[in-house]
């Protein structure tokens, strides 16, 4: 992973087997982002997606291997218990044209992949909420 930042802008490049949401967080880390939005595009051979089923309050994921590419990938940095916390979500499109996607766990990237970050001053925290059973955003 590579990246540079333009005042509130970051652009990262991740490359080829590189996990996304553990070089996403090494950026945030190293350049002390605690609020951003983050949005990205790429190549993706291994990916781990779930769906919150609200009965059960619980996701259910569901790995793809393959050719894919991204064809959305759209999220938000925050902070829970003051450490980094990302909430990303990834469509991604198969070799047929079929678009697979939800609420990203795990993603290994096959060729590239581009982030851009817009960076907030802040910090929103966020709680779990046990109606939901979901992390939500506290203000």
């Amino acid at each position: 992973m590579e990246y540079k930042r333009f005042g509130s802008r970051m652009v990262l490049r991740i490359d080829r087997g590189e996990e996304v949401l553990t070089q996403l967080r090494r950026a945030a880390e190293q350049e002390g982002i605690r609020l951003a939005a983050v949005s990205g595009l790429g190549a993706v051979g291994d990916f781990t997606v779930g769906v919150f089923h609200t009965a059960e309050r619980q996701y259910h994921a569901h790995r793809f291997q393959g050719d894919f590419e991204i064809v959305s990938l759209v999220g938000t940095i925050t902070t829970k218990d003051g450490e980094f916390y990302a909430h990303l979500h990834m469509s991604a499109g198969d070799t047929e044209g079929r678009v697979l996607g939800g609420h990203l766990n795990e993603a290994v990237i096959s060729a590239t992949c581009e982030l851009v970050l817009e960076i907030m001053d802040g910090t929103v925290e966020r709680r779990f909420d046990p109606e939901t059973g979901l992390n939500l955003m506290e203000f």
